[in-house]
């Protein structure tokens, strides 16, 4: 699918016609920045993520407790 350069092309007029020539080329500093720093948080979110999984393969789970009255010589005998 995607956008084709048709609809750019009138997207960009409409915008043009909206936020007029001066106040234009700051929005897309500012889009342009802030796509920026969203892939910059993206990419460091995964890399933790990533760490966390590696470091939580490598420690061995600890042995699960038996819940009391469960185990052979816990209960109490009448």
């Amino acid at each position: 699918m995607g956008i084709h350069w048709t609809e750019l092309l009138i997207i960009s007029m409409v915008a043009l016609l909206i936020f007029g020539p001066k106040r234009l080329p700051e929005m897309g500093s500012a889009i342009g920045k802030t796509y920026k720093e969203f892939k910059k948080s993206l990419s460091e979110v995964a890399a933790s993520a990533t760490t966390e999984v590696a470091t939580a393969a490598q420690i061995p789970s600890a042995p699960q407790a038996a819940p009391v009255g469960q185990a052979g010589n816990d209960t109490p005998r009448t």
